[in-house]
Parts: C-alpha cells; structure tokens; sequence
C-alpha cells in the first residue's frame, strides 16, 4: 500500500452521482479517490501513472469500454499483478460474478444501497487482508456492508 497508509482508490464509474458518492464516503475513511467515467480513461491512467493505485474498482457497464474488457485488459499487464481489481457494479448477476471471477478478479462487490452502507463498505474493503486470492468460486462474492 501507499506511504504511510493512505491508500489511493482508482474508480471507473460512468454515474458521476455514484462517483462523487463514493469520493465522499472514502474520505471519511482518509483514502483518496481517483475516478474516471469510462474504461478507456482508465486504462489511458493506468498506463501513465507515476504511482499505482492500492485499488482498482470497476463498474461493469460502462460506454466505450465496459468493466469485464478492462478487467481482461488490465491482467494482461504484468506490472498490475499486484493491484486487487474489484467489480463494483449493480448487477448481481450469478453469470456476472463468475465471469469477473473467472477473468481475474479479485472481490465482487454490489452497490450499496445507502451512504452510510457505502462508508461501511469501503471500511471492510480497505481492511482486508490482501491479496485476496483469486478464486471462480461463487461463495466469494462479497457485499461487505
């Protein structure tokens, strides 16, 4: 994770409600958030970043690019081996999980319904112990409020 605990979020969300939602409750919790409003930005940041983000959450239906072709994408890259990507979508979708599972990552989170199961959320995802290791198995879909 980033110096002195503060860890940095990179989030792909093409709702700008839901991003500055979830900028808001990360700041509670003294972690920074990074948010783009597709996947081809994301990836377009990923590329170039001086510092890699502790995480990387995907919404799964974006414009352009959607979450599960970054998500392919992205572990595709060795040098983002080390960053849990996590799908943070609506769906909860069995055939969704397993795909996202199946292409690599590493926790399925559904929306929170309210901002404070959001703040609780992010509270539970920033401490786990990672890495997470990646599994197809359904069981493992989280909703960690």
């Amino acid at each position: 994770m980033n110096q002195a605990g503060h860890l940095k979020i990179l989030l792909a969300d093409d709702d700008p409600d839901d991003r500055e939602l979830f900028t808001e409750a990360a700041e509670s919790h003294d972690v920074s958030v990074e948010s783009v409003p597709n996947g081809i930005e994301l990836m377009q940041t990923l590329i170039h970043a001086a510092a890699l983000p502790d995480f990387i959450l995907l919404d799964l239906n974006m414009p352009e690019k959607g979450g599960k072709e970054c998500l392919h994408e992205i572990r595709q890259y060795n040098k983002f081996d080390s960053v849990p990507v996590i799908i943070y979508s609506t769906s909860s979708s069995k055939k969704d999980i397993e795909d996202t599972f199946s292409m690599g990552a590493n926790l399925y989170i559904t929306k929170p319904n309210s901002f404070s199961e959001l703040k609780k959320t992010i509270g539970n995802l920033i401490n786990m112990d990672w890495p997470m290791p990646q599994t197809s198995e359904l069981d493992a879909f989280v909703y960690l409020a």
